[in-house]
């Protein structure tokens, strides 16, 4: 009796925190769309700020989409070019529970907990010791250090749910550790891998701080490497931060937009996920 009256509170907490999640969702959604519903149109998408744009005069947001995908690719493949060898040092070349995977995996919590700001405050100091100025480059390296820890630690979690019994297999038939992590490692942890790039990838699109001071913000499409860039998450606090009405509300279309592209992205990603875990051992 006692047994089937928990079962029944779990049950009951699992379906309010279902509600939630999803209402949460669909709330945000709805709010960002009726209230942006009226700015939304082809010339928003198709087109770039015209002088005197956040004053409530014509052109689009074009320039901050191209600006935000680029930054946020560029970014995320940096940073799993990164993730991905400290991931497989820590569950392949390292003793399980040794000191220095603990500090590792400790450090990595620790740069994970840091606030964005705080990492944009670390890409500027670092931009004036070299003399870079504003660009494109400094978003991309300040937004990688951000993403970097999240990356990691997705994919060490992920490789450390791998059957040591595999791995041991493919040593019986005589590979080596690198083959091992390549051939059978990589393989099964590849759903897992993808998940973890793309929540990097719309943790990386969708920060503002980070970038304020490292990437800039400008009216014109990115085409240098060297050269300020506009983004999403700025050109919504620009709009929504002005006192006219008409401006405010593509600043709603363009949340709606940005929110759009990272949940396109990652349905895309669940579809991968699912089509790649049928190579999986269970």
């Amino acid at each position: 009796m006692r047994r089937r009256v928990e079962e029944k509170i779990f049950k009951f907490l699992m379906i309010i925190s279902l509600i939630f999640v999803f209402g949460s969702l669909l709330l945000i959604l709805a709010t960002v769309f009726l209230k942006g519903l009226s700015s939304l149109s082809l010339n928003i998408l198709l087109k770039t700020p015209k002088g005197g744009y956040y004053l409530g005069r014509e052109g689009g947001i074009l320039n901050a989409i191209l600006g935000s995908l680029v930054l946020g690719i560029s970014s995320t493949f940096l940073s799993f070019l990164l993730s991905l060898p400290i991931a497989f040092y820590l569950n392949n070349f390292l003793k399980r529970g040794s000191n220095f995977a603990l500090f590792v995996r400790f450090s990595l919590d620790v740069l994970w907990g840091i606030p964005s700001i705080v990492y944009g405050a670390f890409g500027f100091t670092i931009m004036v010791l070299i003399g870079l100025k504003t660009s494109l480059l400094a978003g991309i390296i300040t937004v990688s250090f951000l993403i970097l820890p999240i990356m990691a630690r997705s994919m060490d979690e992920v490789l450390k749910m791998i059957p040591s019994e595999l791995k041991e297999a493919s040593y019986a038939l005589g590979a080596n550790k690198i083959e091992t992590s390549i051939k059978v490692v990589m393989r099964q942890a590849f759903p897992g891998i993808l998940t973890a790039v793309i929540v990097s990838f719309g943790r990386g699109i969708g920060d503002a701080a980070s970038v304020l001071f490292t990437a800039g913000f400008t009216d014109n499409l990115p085409t240098s490497l060297f050269k300020p860039v506009a983004t999403l998450p700025l050109a919504i606090f620009f709009q929504i931060s002005t006192p006219f009405p008409e401006v405010q509300k593509r600043g709603y279309a363009s949340a709606f937009i940005l929110t759009l592209i990272v949940l396109l992205i990652s349905i895309i990603s669940r579809i991968l996920s699912k089509r790649f875990s049928r190579y999986r051992v269970r």
